[in-house]
């Protein structure tokens, strides 16, 4: 799932809003092969049978048949699409237990770093990180390191 995506989802989930009627529903399908796709609807029968004609999401088109293995209702439409982007992010052992029933909920809490950091030590408050100091950064880090080259024995260091 793109960055830019999820963090759109992480906007949208602290607004606290929820001010639309809970309709929308989350599903999980398991595909021809046993893969499991993940969606949203208000009517989840219907858009199962969109699905299962071949008119629903070009990814189950061409994973034919498909059959509902998993649902969460009562829910608006940001709340739906919130927790379509965590069942989503979730690995397949973890989507195969919640179907099961195995496990509560998957856990809200994003898995990844804040952008730009990529180490958890605390950053110094007085460090400068402008955005010319981090190209500068970067082209130390991608310059390449030569190695020195040996002197030449019919010339004097000197000489030169």
């Amino acid at each position: 799932m793109e960055k830019r995506y999820i963090r759109m989802l992480r906007g949208i989930g602290r607004k606290k809003r929820a001010r639309g009627p809970k309709d929308w529903s989350v599903y999980v399908l398991r595909c021809a092969g046993g893969t499991l796709y993940t969606g949203i609807a208000k009517d989840v029968l219907a858009r199962l049978r969109k699905h299962q004609s071949g008119k629903g999401a070009a990814y189950t088109r061409t994973h034919l048949p498909v059959e509902l293995v998993y649902r969460e209702d009562l829910m608006t439409r940001t709340e739906a699409l919130i927790r379509e982007a965590l069942i989503k992010r979730l690995p397949k052992l973890k989507k195969e237990a919640l179907i099961s029933g195995r496990s509560g909920r998957p856990c809200a809490r994003p898995r990844s770093r804040p952008a730009g950091r990529t180490s958890g030590a605390p950053r110094s408050k007085k460090q400068d990180t402008g955005p010319s100091l981090q190209r500068a950064r970067i082209y130390q880090r991608s310059a390449p390191i030569a190695p020195a080259l040996p002197a030449l024995p019919w010339r004097s260091p000197a000489a030169s």
